[in-house]
């Protein structure tokens, strides 16, 4: 039986890059990760004092609405996480 001619593959050659997506800067993101910490920290630390405090601080006149309030802080740093690139 003969044998088949082997096909010879062509090189593979990427496309050129194209100039306008290389010019395209996406907007920094350097204050997403300072920011989130900050929250979360500041959530955490509102809880704390809520506790040590026995509830007198940090605002005495929310009462248990504090640990609400510290838990959104928590919350808005998880939001803010979804900014991070």
């Amino acid at each position: 039986m003969p044998k088949s001619r082997i096909r010879k593959k062509a090189d593979y050659t990427p496309p050129p890059a194209s100039k306008q997506a290389t010019s395209v800067k996406l907007g920094s993101r350097g204050w997403v990760a300072p920011v989130m910490l900050a929250l979360f920290l500041i959530g955490l630390a509102w809880i704390v004092v809520f506790y040590v405090s026995n509830g007198s601080l940090p605002v005495d006149a929310l009462g248990n609405w504090n640990i609400v309030v510290g838990f959104g802080f928590i919350a808005a740093g998880f939001g803010v996480s979804t900014q991070w690139k």
